[in-house]
């Protein structure tokens, strides 16, 4: 894929993801808002019909008492009837007829006792309604004839009623308000109508006058503006009362989110599968591509390691072909011995990869026996020893380690320690100069192997133990190799049990340490 095309693909997948996320941010978060807000209206219907019904209440209870004390009283102080009365004349029977509707105005003066004020008696009115029709008739003998066809007392209760209300406020407001109303009559208006919208925060109330705390309030009530609303009790008092409820509602966010919870949690959820799923993706993806190059430089530098011995070998041949040399026998050996040594060479990088294979199947046998690590480290170092004298190098060996015993599998830690020392020499561009130390640390015995070689970045440092990495120093090909000897080093490290460390700087060479257990 064409790697403009694939990067542009990758920025419109990530931007479309960043906008879901963002999407489904600004719906929760507008959620959010959207059930506080509702929450706030619910509450301000609750305090307002809170309110109202303890002032009904209140004036129900006392028109009740009210409405029973006229009732029972017969005896207005005064009676006052204020009559409308109207007639109408028919031409033809020569009747009148007399229509009035009026109203019985009854006067009383009840003790104040059963408003529980200090004013001594109240003045009260009892309104009738009196309606009636008379009809008046002349006679033969010249009297006219008065006859009252209908008549009707109606008391008017709601007039009556309003006048009382009226009355009533303003005598009620020098009444203390926590004769008026009760904390347990509040709270359970309130719970009432939480439970009916289906609201279920706990809260905390209390009653204020003129900003002052009054007697009326819950236990554990905080006037915090936050989670606190109010609403005027008993309004068409006069200025002198201003009674307010205040009700702080302290689980205010834990309902409102309850509202949005489920939602949420199943819209982050799956948002949060998407992103992993994506980023699951993204990462094979360019896990393939590196997997993908990788090969690609494996493969190029396989062909190069069997490109030379194949060509050699081939040149070889053809030299042994000539009829002249078939009987000069040193020739024929140094040719069959060049044959061989290349056979050998191309043997030794197909078992690398067989080994690698086997390591990644742990198919790999490792039987552990007890070794001597300097006894290793001679071996490995006379496996190289004539490419160093061929260069005009040489590897000196410090052993400071007294107890060197340990228990490994001795032809794969001589592999080991060979690729190590053989990266030395292969990654320093003038004479190869190495140094070898062991030191006992504890229980463990550390070998250190440092080169003056080339040296390699922090990145490089990194990845040096994965599978098929190589550091890409122009050409590929100037350094012979195929990025496996070292990611054999760890899983055979790791096999037993031993740790190993790098540290390096470009152009300073590198220090190679491993950490080995030493039999107790």
């Amino acid at each position: 894929m064409n790697k403009k095309l694939f990067a542009l693909l990758i920025v419109l997948m990530t931007l479309s993801l960043l906008g879901i996320i963002f999407v489904q941010g600004y719906w929760i978060t507008n959620s959010y808002r959207t059930n506080d807000a509702q929450f706030s209206i619910n509450v301000k219907q609750i305090l307002t019909t809170t309110s109202r019904a303890i002032q009904r209440r209140e004036i129900d209870y006392y028109y009740d008492i009210y409405d029973k004390l006229i009732e029972e009283n017969d005896s207005p102080e005064s009676v006052t009837i204020n009559e409308l009365m109207y007639k109408i004349d028919t031409e033809n029977s020569e009747e009148i007829i007399i229509y009035s509707n009026g109203i019985l105005q009854e006067d009383y003066k009840l003790s104040s006792s059963f408003l529980d004020t200090e004013i001594d008696s109240i003045q009260f009115k009892k309104l009738t309604n009196r309606k009636s029709t008379t009809k008046i008739s002349p006679s033969l003998d010249g009297n006219d004839i008065r006859e009252t066809t209908t008549k009707t007392y109606t008391r008017m209760r709601d007039f009556e009623r309003s006048q009382f209300e009226e009355a009533f406020i303003n005598i009620s407001s020098k009444t203390p308000i926590h004769k008026r109303v009760s904390t347990i009559e509040i709270e359970e208006l309130i719970s009432d109508e939480l439970n009916a919208r289906g609201l279920n925060s706990p809260f905390e109330f209390a009653i204020y006058s003129n900003k002052l705390a009054t007697k009326v309030r819950s236990k554990k009530f905080d006037l915090v503006p936050e989670t606190t609303y109010s609403v005027p009790l008993f309004v068409n008092e006069d200025l002198g009362s201003n009674y307010t409820l205040y009700v702080n509602f302290s689980g205010k966010e834990r309902e409102v989110l309850n509202t949005i919870l489920g939602m949420a949690l199943l819209s982050l959820t799956f948002t949060s599968v998407i992103v992993l799923a994506y980023a699951s993706a993204l990462s094979q993806i360019f896990r393939q591509r590196q997997i993908s190059q990788i090969k690609t430089d494996f493969i190029n530098n396989m062909t190069h390691e069997f490109k030379t011995p194949i060509a050699t070998i081939n040149l070889a041949l053809d030299a042994l072909k000539n009829p002249k040399v078939k009987n000069d026998q040193e020739f024929l050996m140094r040719y069959l011995g060049m044959i061989r040594e290349e056979n050998k060479r191309m043997h030794a990088q197909v078992e690398n990869v067989l080994r690698i294979s086997k390591l990644e199947k742990n198919e790999i046998d490792l039987p552990k026996e007890q070794i001597e690590l300097h006894e290793l480290v001679g071996d490995a170092i006379t496996h190289l020893s004539l490419i160093v004298e061929s260069r005009g190098g040489y590897i000196n060996t410090e052993f400071n380690a007294d107890n060197c015993v340990i228990l490994g599998n001795e032809l794969h830690l001589t592999n080991v320690l060979v690729n190590i020392l053989d990266n030395a020499i292969k990654y320093t561009d003038g004479v190869p100069k190495i140094d070898v130390y062991t030191e006992n640390v504890k229980n463990d015995i550390v070998l250190t192997i440092v080169d003056q070689g080339i040296g390699m970045t922090k990145a490089v440092q990194k990845r040096i133990f994965e599978k098929f990495y190589r550091e890409h120093t122009g050409d590929i090909h100037n350094v012979r190799g195929h990025g496996l000897g070292l990611a054999y080093v760890k899983r055979i490290l790791d096999g037993h049990d031993a740790q190993i460390s790098v540290e390096s700087e470009k152009d300073k060479g590198s220090t190679f340490k491993i950490n080995l257990h030493l039999i107790s």
